[in-house]
């Protein structure tokens, strides 16, 4: 039986088929979580246990969800000449070409954001970071390769938390845009 509660995120979207939330999606709401229940945004959340050795959170993400590498994304901070912080949202199977996203934003280079300048700018700790309901609004560029997806997977804004929605949507809430940032490991 549907909780009544969350029966308005699978109302008229494929989304909300499958596997119904886990039992830590009552546990206190992230900003990410926040902002697509304001926004009556259709969208669905599963948990995992995160293992704190875990090489890769994205990785780990796919393998303990069972998900399509394709549809998992992560959301990564870069840093321009100016120190103006981006966000790149590209697949977890792949890696951010900074030259890439140089190109997408205007500006002559990219490098890595440093980890505390990201945790500062987003709210979100390194591993957990949502491109949804950050601190600071942060120009986002999403990977050309998601605009064929009908959904995708993002972090919702905790280590072992991830929300599937519709690309079109997190640029929508984000006012990001799409382009080819993506590439091959």
């Amino acid at each position: 039986m549907v909780d009544p509660r969350h029966a308005w995120m699978r109302s008229g979207s494929s989304l909300g088929q499958g596997n119904p939330p886990s039992a830590r999606y009552d546990a206190p709401m992230t900003p990410a979580i926040n902002l697509l229940k304001r926004e009556k945004i259709a969208h669905s959340v599963r948990s995992y246990v995160h293992d704190a050795h875990a090489g890769s959170y994205g990785g780990e993400a796919v393998e303990k969800l069972g998900l399509d590498p394709a549809q998992v994304f992560k959301t990564l901070l870069a840093s321009t000449e100016t120190h103006e912080l981006l966000v790149a949202i590209v697949p977890v199977a792949g890696q951010l070409d900074l030259k890439a996203l140089a190109e997408a934003a205007g500006c002559k280079k990219c490098e890595m954001a440093a980890a505390d300048a990201a945790q500062r700018a987003t709210g979100y700790l390194v591993g957990g970071i949502s491109p949804l309901g950050q601190k600071k609004r942060l120009r986002s560029f999403l990977d050309a390769s998601a605009q064929s997806l009908p959904a995708m997977h993002v972090s919702a804004g905790r280590r072992g938390l991830e929300v599937e929605l519709a690309p079109a949507d997190l640029l929508r809430l984000t006012a990001g845009h799409y382009a080819p940032i993506g590439k091959a490991r």
